[in-house]
């Protein structure tokens, strides 16, 4: 019984889903061009394992502006340069909301939060709070002690770490966290070994790690609403516990901090300004909820620890691939900076190669390879074809930064293309030369694109700095494994695992 009963109940879903998307089928003419849709599901089954490889391969057929259909869906993939600009700076009011998805609902407090809010009034009242009081140069200098202190204590563990190898990235990971944790709330919430944090918090960082992967799948129900109340892939239900268990860590950080319990000495803490808001956010009557403030810190803790520790953990894994370059890179350190002291932000605009290998690693390495999609407000029109109202958004930053018509041997990693005599020595990161956008563009462009920008360089000036790299168990260079493993984020399949050898006298690090 129970067998024929799901027999009946599945062909009727079959039977709807059909009906559906027989009757959503009727595309506007002029479209870009794109692979033939399968039936219901569209063009999900061409995403494979990694998208944004999958997508590159596609823009290769049928060029830098592809139309796909996933499920009813209309998507357009832009995968150049030009075509990004068109999207994200002529078209870019057009373009300044988010569709609806699963992790905006089931993770992100139903779009409370900055990242997936659609575009208005309380979206603008977010990103304000957060560029004046985190994101602001004034906000950014008042906390470069934050920054060091973090980076010092990275620095010793690592100079302690001996004979043993030592897991970089998971390292990186607990220094970008408690910095980020120590200016938003004012405590540590990650253990390092014997220099602890809050013990009860040590799961910060699966969480995160979770988040990025679930956030980056492709879940049927946000294509297929009929299909939404299946949870086929178990998206949905791994979200919403994700969710509580998030939900429980940022409560218990409200409570601490409102009882007085957490915080640091001489110096307002984002959490408190947030707190203080409550009230009139923006002085215009438009309050800021117990909710808003959860996902907002949410966005914080994710968006701004994850993407800086991959992205410094590609860049040593690039520089142990090149002993060459980090030689040169060294020497520059040594010039500038000295050997007597660790390398501090004051520094790091003297240090022009430091900078060059960051932006190449940004360049091969993105933090978001496939930007987080946006749907059209309205009509319009890009390289002669018609994009409709409703259609999503994606920018497969990864391929417009590998594009061999912008980019003279674009696989190479080739720092010196973004020196004087280079191929690109002016380019910029920070959104206005589409080539490279590693943060985006537009009114949606990372809100803490300069506080990541901060963060990686000094990093990655410190472990260049500090350190000669050996990778463990005797691999060679050559052999190094620098496969993708595909989420919201771009993170290395294998983690990296390395032996750090002090190159400087052992007081630095410890004075550090």
């Amino acid at each position: 019984m129970f067998c024929i009963t799901s027999i009946i109940y599945a062909s009727i879903i079959v039977l709807v889903v059909y009906v559906f998307y027989k009757l959503d089928t009727r595309y506007p003419n002029g479209l870009p061009p794109g692979p033939t849709p399968w039936p219901i599901v569209g063009n999900l089954p061409h995403l494979g394992p990694i998208p944004h490889h999958s997508l590159a391969t596609l823009a290769t057929q049928y060029g830098p502006l592809m139309h796909l259909r996933f499920g009813f869906v209309n998507v357009v993939v832009a995968a150049s340069a030009s075509v990004a600009k068109q999207f994200l700076k002529d078209h870019d009011a057009k373009f300044s909301s988010r569709p609806p998805s699963s992790g905006g609902k089931h993770i992100a407090y139903n779009y409370q939060d900055l990242v997936f809010a659609p575009y208005g009034p309380r979206w603008r009242m977010l990103r304000k709070i957060c560029s004046v009081h985190l994101f602001s140069n004034k906000a950014l200098d008042d906390f470069v002690h934050v920054r060091q202190e973090e980076v010092a204590i990275l620095t010793r563990t690592l100079f302690g770490a001996g004979q043993s190898p030592v897991k970089l990235g998971q390292l990186l990971s607990i220094c970008t966290t408690n910095a980020l944790a120590r200016v938003t709330i004012g405590i540590r919430v990650v253990g390092n070994g014997s220099r602890g944090g809050d013990p009860k918090a040590d799961v910060v960082n699966d969480m995160v790690v979770e988040l990025i992967q679930l956030a980056g799948e492709f879940n049927i129900g946000d294509f297929i609403p009929v299909l939404d109340w299946l949870d086929l892939q178990g998206v949905a239900g791994k979200m919403k516990k994700l969710h509580k268990r998030f939900d429980s860590f940022l409560n218990s950080i409200l409570e601490e901090h409102k009882s007085g319990k957490i915080g640091e000495m001489g110096h307002v803490q984002l959490l408190s300004i947030l707190i203080s808001l409550k009230d009139d956010a923006d002085g215009k009557g438009q309050k800021l909820s117990d909710v808003e403030i959860k996902a907002l810190l949410l966005n914080l803790f994710v968006a701004g620890t994850d993407t800086s520790y991959t992205t410094v953990e590609w860049a040593i894994a690039e520089l142990i691939r090149h002993p060459e370059l980090l030689k040169q890179a060294q020497e520059e350190m040594d010039t500038v900076v000295g050997r007597d002291r660790l390398v501090t932000e004051s520094d790091l605009n003297q240090l022009t190669f430091l900078q060059a290998i960051v932006k190449e690693n940004f360049r091969l390495h993105p933090p978001a390879p496939l930007s987080l999609p946006r749907i059209a407000s309205e009509s319009c029109e890009v390289n002669g074809y018609t994009i409709s109202k409703g259609s999503t958004l994606l920018v497969n930053v990864w391929a417009i930064a590998r594009d061999p018509d912008m980019w003279t041997d674009p696989l190479e990693f080739r720092p010196d293309r973004f020196l004087s005599g280079g191929e690109k020595p002016d380019a910029d990161v920070r959104g206005n030369d589409f080539e490279v956008i590693p943060f985006g563009a537009g009114r949606r462009i990372c809100a803490g694109m300069s506080l990541g920008l901060r963060m990686v360089q000094l990093l990655t000036a410190t472990l260049v700095q500090a350190f000669d790299w050996e990778l463990a168990n005797g691999l060679e260079p050559e052999n190094l494994n620098m496969e993708e493993a595909y989420g919201l984020g771009l993170r290395r399949a294998e983690p990296l695992m390395v032996h750090p050898r002090p190159r400087l006298a052992p007081y630095v690090y410890k004075s550090g």
